[in-house]
């Protein structure tokens, strides 16, 4: 029975190992401050949709108003994000991609520019390389 036990136990942790984790994506929309007063909604009202889903922020003031949802499945794009409805104030209803301005995936564009650096140093250390072998030949 003990030996049960521990196989058990064991077992576990074995899988819970090896299971996959999936990277949270973040999603940044943008809205047009003109079209969102000419629908008679907000921000803070169209994050009220998803808030209670997924983790939001919201930034506003002089500049582009901008909602920043961080969905948790590395799945989810923001083509499924801009087919969620909205409902408006006036008992309308309205998909998130005809209000947005823009939608951008920050995860793909950070992913982007990471492997980016990795390549401009992979270049940086040839240069380097380069150098020194030229300096070794030409004493």
């Amino acid at each position: 029975m003990r030996s049960l036990g521990i196989l058990v136990v064991i077992m576990f942790l074995s899988v819970s190992s090896f299971a996959k984790t999936d990277d949270p994506k973040t999603i940044m929309v943008l809205f047009q401050a003109k079209e969102l007063k000419a629908l008679k909604t907000s921000l803070s009202k169209i994050e009220a949709h998803f808030s209670g889903v997924f983790k939001t922020k919201t930034y506003e003031g002089n500049s582009v108003p901008t909602l920043v949802i961080e969905v948790p499945n590395e799945e989810f794009d923001k083509c499924m994000l801009g087919e969620f409805i909205i409902n408006l104030g006036n008992k309308s209803q309205v998909q998130l991609q005809d209000i947005a301005f823009r939608m951008f995936d920050l995860t793909k564009g950070k992913n982007e520019l990471q492997s980016y650096f990795s390549e401009y140093e992979d270049l940086q250390q040839q240069r380097k390389n380069d150098k020194t072998a030229k300096a070794k030949v030409n004493p």
